[in-house]
């Protein structure tokens, strides 16, 4: 039976995690018109350099539901580090059963990146070493090996200052976090790679993602924590500020729609209905059971954070059939159902 890799970085990410696991366990949401044939089955090479940046205990949670699949294989390594990244492409391309295919992967689906808007200010350098380079490397690598099909993870970040619901048309020229920068210079190496060595390149700008298993840098995952142990809450700003939540499998599946050969695309993928913190807040509260009145610490609101954020996906729609299908009560109970199960050690994660 023929067999062919997916390279999916950023494994153990939040997202990472959930695509590898749904190119294992559905794949019928990958595109017909990428399988060279039908008896092709579709193995899932993983790659994450499990850095710090939070828990790493939540990683390797996430890396630990992966190893359970037979077609899954993972090795620990930085796409900063091109040497390494350069050995990974030729260890795949002298296997047997791929060395008398085009590519050593099918595609490479990129989520590995320094994420965290705040954090940019005060580590700009790692982002862009990660996030332009890293992208860099692997986009020199897919010219080299002959690998066609590239997705990169984007950011709503980048649409900062524009009017919503925010479209894929509108020039986002302005980043205003050294985060928003690195991925837009991203955005830009790609399409360089598209025009002068034809590699089908998808760019995805996902917003706000959220579910079981979350960042511990993001408010889904601090408010289940915090609520769950009746600690303050932090928010920054009064509260009114809302995001376009998206919940984690829709991001997953639209990850993997968006395989289909495109050309060059840049498609957003939302949840389409904004939410308050407030009200996520509350609704947090609500799954939790948690009926006493919350202590809640008001910070001061960050400049490089936006006040509201709102996905236009017309496109995503019409270009990959998607749309999300869990509404928000229903992910967020998903999420606090997690969070149960693993409060052992869930509670001891660091916010």
């Amino acid at each position: 039976m023929a067999q062919q890799n997916i390279l999916v970085t950023g494994a153990a990410g939040f997202i990472g995690w959930k695509v590898c696991e749904f190119l294992l366990t559905k794949p019928e949401l990958i595109p017909s018109d990428i399988m060279t044939n039908d008896s092709m089955t579709v193995s899932v090479i993983g790659i994450d350099n499990m850095n710090d940046y939070y828990d790493v205990r939540l990683k390797q949670w996430r890396l630990d539901q992966l190893k359970k699949y037979p077609n899954f294989t993972f090795h620990q390594l930085d796409i900063e580090n091109y040497t390494v990244l350069k050995k990974l492409f030729q260890q795949y391309s002298m296997s047997p059963i791929h060395r008398n295919s085009v590519s050593p992967f099918l595609s490479i689906i990129n989520l590995a990146a320094r994420a965290g808007v705040r954090y940019s200010l005060e580590n700009p350098f790692i982002y862009y070493t990660t996030n332009v380079i890293g992208n860099l490397n692997l986009l020199e690598l897919c010219r080299e090996f002959g690998v066609k099909k590239y997705i990169l993870a984007s950011t709503s970040s980048l649409y900062a200052g524009q009017k919503m619901p925010f479209k894929e048309t509108l020039p986002v020229n302005e980043p205003i976090s050294p985060y928003a920068a690195s991925k837009k210079s991203g955005e830009v190496t790609c399409y360089t790679y598209h025009n002068l060595y034809d590699i089908d390149v998808t760019i995805l700008r996902y917003f706000t993602v959220y579910g079981p298993a979350s960042r511990p840098d993001m408010c889904p995952l601090r408010f289940i924590s915090w609520v769950d142990q009746e600690k303050p809450v932090i928010i920054y700003g009064d509260g009114t500020q809302s995001r376009d939540f998206t919940y984690v499998d829709d991001i997953a599946q639209g990850t993997i729609k968006a395989l289909k050969p495109l050309g060059f695309e840049i498609i957003n993928l939302g949840g389409d209905k904004p939410c308050k913190l407030m009200d996520f807040l509350q609704i947090i509260q609500n799954k939790l059971n948690k009926l006493n009145k919350l202590n809640i610490i008001y910070e001061p609101f960050h400049p490089a954070d936006m006040m509201a954020t709102w996905a236009d996906i017309t496109k995503a729609k019409n270009i990959l059939a998607w749309q999300p299908t869990i509404k928000l009560e229903q992910g967020i109970e998903s999420a606090v159902q997690w969070f149960i199960e693993n409060r052992s050690w869930a509670k001891k994660i660091k916010l």
